[in-house]
């Protein structure tokens, strides 16, 4: 009976939390802050009790033996990223939305409207790219700005489109201090003219803006403090994560976390912090701190500390603005995020880090140590999470030494209550597996980008993203694919050695065996489809065109009415229709007229058409896909198509739809 009475003690909280969990959060409002706070108290009291039940009852006895140094050095692995954990949970109890502030200061400028510096950071994109956001810049409903193009790469062809275009192309002599050095270069020669803008607007060179974007951050500036707007990133292609596992269409791309729902409640804080591309800037503030900061390779968040410490905050406008390029490849995946985290632990190492003597705010530091916590722990837990388990079947080593009951007991009710707040916060963007998958693949590489900027912060170069180029063949990442190879094979290795040797692990770890068994299987889960996104498939030019639109198609004297599947500059994909292959073809949309073009295939029911664009034709074309109101692709999971799109990329050779 006492062993019932403790089972049934055991599961009581587990219960519990798997009962509000499923019956009552749903039933509350994500924007009411009472909501919010009560459930981030919660999450942050059973993590603070898992994590002193992990001190008290579950370690190696302290001693120079493998157990304790294995045991102990894991735990505090995992304690620090519990302290990151706890921090996101109470930046996530507060939200803010500042669409209503926008509405209301509409038009605060009156008669007297501010000019606008639009500013293209290019070094070596391909014209494809450049073409369509220049397009959009200047298809931005703002008649008071001036597009600049600044081109790192001193091309003569760019500068000759340019003209072409009517945009303005500046060169520099050197390349010194990459992006930022770039956008100073730009600043200087505006501040040097006698006339300079009222505001700078930023874009990357994949990146392009919304016709009402420079119109709705500007509304925000009626507040004489802000210095700058940030809007979210959003991606017309689907990163290589959503892409190499086939869910495109049912899991957001990576970075919606940070900017739909992060960035919101950092915003409610006061320390939401600019992210480059898609923000605009006061130019008095940007004066007042002598333009871009340049000592970190991440110059935009350390941008939004210089602002604050000169008296000047960063608003953050959650609204679909503009929308870009995801990195198509897995290593510019990596090393991109690599580049940030070190980039931000040039800003820790530098005047403005959090332990300076400096003029920021109390919650600017925490906002810096958040952001500290986040790259210098979750990367490091997650290849941690995968290591010491093979401590245990290889060495016999105990890594946590527990019963069944304590971890049903403190484990369950943590791991429900944070996954349910997190999924509550983050409208149910939070699916275990995949979310480690997207840590996983990039954690050896930004672990070491992170403890290089910690260490040694001086002379990083700014290591640029690329994108374009030909993406249309399958590629094996092997440099990346080789060591989950290896962890893989080791992780099976270890089961089988606790197999054939199982009398042997008998007693080492009592019900603790239990703990690593189902750790190892995750594991095993989580690194098989990690190895699948090393694999990369191959890409078509296709924009995620959220509805299917309806056009005319004519050949072969035929004029008919088809579903539109995708569209590029290069080419349309029909559906309901069959024609001869290179026969002639024309398709007439709405917005763009008609567009000639050859069938270059035709199967099943699908054609593609090769399309010959007028120039005005392309330029109608990107305004058309890229500038109008909404976001592109999925802002939300889609779990049945989640699964079965994995289930395809494993059991099939389809490519992901």
């Amino acid at each position: 009976m006492l062993a019932v009475s403790e089972t049934v003690s055991a599961w009581a909280p587990t219960l519990l939390m798997l009962g509000l969990a499923l019956a009552v959060i749903p039933l509350l409002d994500r924007f009411n802050g009472w909501h919010r706070a009560v459930l981030a108290a919660v999450a942050v009291f059973l993590s603070l009790r898992y994590i002193h039940w992990r001190a008290t009852d579950t370690l190696a006895p302290a001693g120079f033996t493998f157990d304790a140094l294995a045991s102990w050095s894991f735990f505090l692995v995992e304690a620090v990223a519990m302290v990151s954990s706890i921090s996101a949970f109470v930046l996530l109890s507060r939200h803010r939305n500042r669409s209503p502030d926008a509405d209301a200061n509409a038009g605060w400028w009156g008669e007297n409207r501010p000019t606008v510096a639009v500013l293209i950071a290019t070094y070596n994109e391909e014209w494809p790219i450049l073409e369509r956001t220049i397009a959009g810049a200047k298809a931005l409903r703002w008649q008071e700005k001036t597009i600049y193009v600044l081109d790192d790469g001193r091309r003569e062809w760019l500068g000759e489109r340019c003209a072409e275009l009517g945009v303005v192309h500046v060169t520099r002599d050197s390349n010194a201090h990459g992006k930022a050095g770039n956008i100073n270069n730009a600043l200087d020669r505006l501040r040097a003219s006698g006339q300079p803008p009222d505001f700078v607007a930023v874009l990357d060179a994949d990146f392009v803006p919304h016709l009402g974007f420079i119109s709705r951050s500007l509304s925000l500036f009626k507040d004489e403090t802000i210095g700058l707007v940030q809007t979210p990133q959003h991606f017309f292609n689907a990163d290589p994560i959503q892409h190499n596992l086939g869910i495109s269409r049912a899991y957001p791309d990576e970075q919606r976390f940070f900017f739909d729902h992060l960035q919101p409640a950092r915003d409610a804080w006061g320390i939401p912090v600019c992210c480059g591309t898609s923000s605009i800037v006061r130019w008095t503030a940007l004066d007042a701190i002598g333009g871009f900061p340049t000592d970190s390779v991440t110059e935009d968040y350390l941008l939004t500390v210089r602002l604050q410490d000169n008296g000047y905050s960063t608003a953050y406008l959650n609204e679909p603005l503009s929308e870009g390029l995801a990195p198509e490849g897995l290593k510019e995946y990596i090393t991109q995020r690599a580049r940030w985290g070190m980039g931000f632990m040039q800003i820790v190492r530098g005047p403005y880090g959090p332990f300076k003597a400096n003029r920021l705010r109390l919650r600017d530091r925490w906002g810096l140590i958040d952001s500290f916590l986040y790259w210098a722990s979750i990367f490091p837990f997650k290849i941690a999470c995968i290591i010491y388990p093979l401590f245990y079947w290889y060495f016999g080593i105990i890594v946590v030494d527990t019963d069944f009951d304590a971890i049903v007991a403190n484990f369950g009710p943590y791991y429900i209550m944070t996954m349910a707040f997190m999924n509550f916060a983050s409208k149910g963007l939070f699916v275990p597996l995949v979310h480690d998958v997207s840590q996983l693949v990039g954690a050896r590489d930004i672990t070491r980008g992170v403890f290089t900027g910690l260490f040694r912060p001086h002379g990083q170069k700014f290591k640029v993203t690329m994108k374009g180029g030909d993406r249309t063949k399958a590629t094996v990442q092997w440099p990346i694919l080789r060591g989950f190879l290896i962890l893989f094979g080791l992780t099976i290795g270890g089961l089988l050695i606790g197999l054939v040797y199982e009398p042997a692990f008998d007693g080492l770890a009592g019900d603790g065996k239990l703990v690593i068994l189902f750790w190892t299987l995750y594991n095993l889960v989580s690194l098989a489809l990690t190895i699948l996104v090393c694999v990369e498939l191959p890409r078509t030019a296709s924009l995620l065109r959220r509805d299917p639109e309806r056009v005319f198609v004519a050949s072969s004297g035929r004029r008919l009415e088809v579903w539109l599947a995708d569209i590029n500059q290069d080419a349309a994909r029909l559906r309901g229709v069959t024609l001869p292959v290179n026969a002639p073809a024309s398709v007439e949309m709405a917005g763009i007229g008609l567009m000639r073009g050859t069938v270059a295939q035709s199967i099943g029911g699908t054609v593609d058409i090769a399309l010959e664009l007028t120039e005005e034709q392309r330029q109608d074309l990107y305004e058309k896909l890229h500038t109008r109101e909404g976001e592109p692709g999925t802002g939300f999971v889609a779990t049945a198509d989640l699964l079965s799109g994995v289930a395809r990329r494993i059991f099939s050779t389809a490519r992901p739809g």
